[in-house]
């Protein structure tokens, strides 16, 4: 397993020598200056590679550019609308640029509008620490009564509509305030700019899209740029939906075993695959993470390792995101699999062996509570999940005691 840390480029609080003493191996990032549709130039990617080679004092960080997380895939893409096919094309030219800087992995997903939901991005815990936390309730009382999208009422459970119009009737306008931003924050590039007048023209223009629709859509996008990933050698893998259930009315088409299954069979390439999300897909309690691992492991190219401490057995309900060995998904269970599969790799051949995965999000925890680094994405809080998953990792894989085959 290949030790990886995501970083937003350079303006990201969290630096190049911070990664160096976490010990990571590798970089995840991505060129978020450069507007969805856009192609990725060679001269703006080697900008990127050479701030991921340097520490602060000009020495050479011997880290590399490993995976893109997430190369964008438009709304017109998603809807087949307006320069859909001029913005696959930038999609392709993007991807070549990529795979000519030695680039192999690109994530990436299809999530509609939102690329994830939470209702509160500081979710104090007991002991101090703070978390990025989805409630329902709070949910709701946006949906029906901020935004208030037509018909919103009928996508709830009727005991959960009761809470949220008594709970929004508590808030204070700072409440209400506080909870629209925490929720837009999940718009692509737009957490201080996006108001609710532009939410809802987005939405619009996904009225009556069906999730079927949505996945033929998808799939059609996968049938233009999964050929050309395959000949040029990159290995594309799909997020899955954050979280794994419908919102705001919108289609999900990535949330289970089952809709992963329909996408690569239906573009059954070996680089048409999965960035495995132990955090989303854990968010949902049908979602069997060592066992999906398990059942797709030769499409599995890219891991993100979290956990999340589920407040319901509903479908859809409420969560926040634990210790990395703290919430519903046993972790240990997951790294087994993963190794597992590894060694089969290595077995065969492949050059793909070593799957490669980062510690996503962490609590904010010590210094993390007052460095304001970007929400879900702490130094400390990250480190710590990465030094528990490496301990089970260095455990499973020991000569003495380690994975029986």
């Amino acid at each position: 397993m290949r030790q990886t840390w995501r970083w937003f480029g350079p303006k990201d609080l969290v630096s190049i020598d911070d990664m160096m003493q976490a010990g990571v191996e590798g970089v995840v990032s991505a060129l978020h200056h450069i507007p969805t549709g856009a192609v990725w130039t060679a001269e703006e990617i080697a900008r990127r590679q050479a701030l991921i080679g340097v520490m602060k004092d000009g020495s050479p960080s011997g880290l590399k550019w490993d995976v893109v997380e997430s190369l964008p895939v438009s709304e017109d893409i998603k809807k087949q609308k307006g320069d859909w096919r001029a913005h696959i094309e930038a999609w392709k030219a993007s991807m070549r640029a990529l795979r000519g800087a030695g680039i192999e992995v690109i994530c990436y997903n299809f999530m509609p509008v939102l690329d994830w939901t939470r209702t509160d991005l500081a979710h104090r815990r007991p002991n101090g620490a703070t978390c990025m936390r989805f409630d329902l309730i709070d949910f709701a009382a946006f949906d029906i009564h901020i935004l208030a999208r037509p018909d919103a009422a009928g996508d709830f459970p009727e005991a959960v509509v009761d809470e949220a119009t008594r709970r929004f009737a508590a808030m204070s306008d700072d409440d209400k305030a506080a909870l629209a931003q925490n929720v837009v924050f999940g718009l692509p590039g737009a957490a201080e700019n996006f108001s609710l007048e532009d939410v809802r023209a987005h939405l619009a223009e996904y009225d009556r899209l069906s999730p079927e629709t949505l996945r033929g859509h998808m799939i059609d996008f996968l049938s233009e740029v999964a050929p050309l990933a395959q000949e040029l050698g990159v290995r594309l893998c799909c997020h899955p939906d954050d979280p794994p259930f419908t919102l705001l009315g919108l289609p999900r088409v990535m949330s289970t075993e089952a809709d992963y299954r329909t996408v690569l069979d239906a573009v059954d390439l070996p680089a048409n695959g999965v960035t495995l999300c132990a955090g989303s897909l854990g968010a949902r309690p049908d979602n069997d993470l060592p066992g999906m691992m398990q059942r797709l492991a030769d499409r599995v190219h890219f891991l993100h390792l979290r956990n999340v401490t589920r407040e319901s057995d509903q479908i859809m309900g409420s969560f926040h995101e634990a210790e990395h060995l703290g919430g519903g998904t046993d972790m240990v269970a997951l790294i087994a699999a993963v190794l597992r599969e590894e060694r089969r790799r290595r077995a065969e051949g492949r050059a793909d062996h070593q799957i490669p995965f980062r510690p996503d999000h962490g609590q904010d925890i010590l210094d993390d509570l007052t460095r304001k680094a970007q929400p879900g994405y702490p130094s400390i809080g990250r480190l710590k999940g990465l030094a528990e998953l490496r301990g089970i990792m260095t455990a499973l894989d020991h000569p003495a005691e380690g994975l029986r085959a």
